[in-house]
């Protein structure tokens, strides 16, 4: 018989929050495209990175909605 007892752990959606991983001491971030952008030597310098990819996709996104609207 299947069941659920109280003291059973509910079942949850983990849902990742950090994009930065490190692979042999390098630093790495993945996209929502799937994506892994690097490497970088430090912390710091893949957030960066992060902030400018954002910035890009940003610009590319307002770009294509104005040729929509011309």
């Amino acid at each position: 018989m299947l069941g659920q007892r109280k003291v059973d752990a509910t079942p949850a959606n983990h849902f990742r929050s950090e994009r930065i991983s490190v692979v042999n001491g390098r630093y790495f971030f993945s996209t929502r495209e799937g994506t892994l952008e690097g490497p970088f030597f430090s912390k710091q310098d893949a957030e960066r990175e992060v902030t400018r990819y954002l910035a890009r996709h940003e610009c590319a996104r307002n770009i294509s909605e104005y040729k929509v609207l011309r």
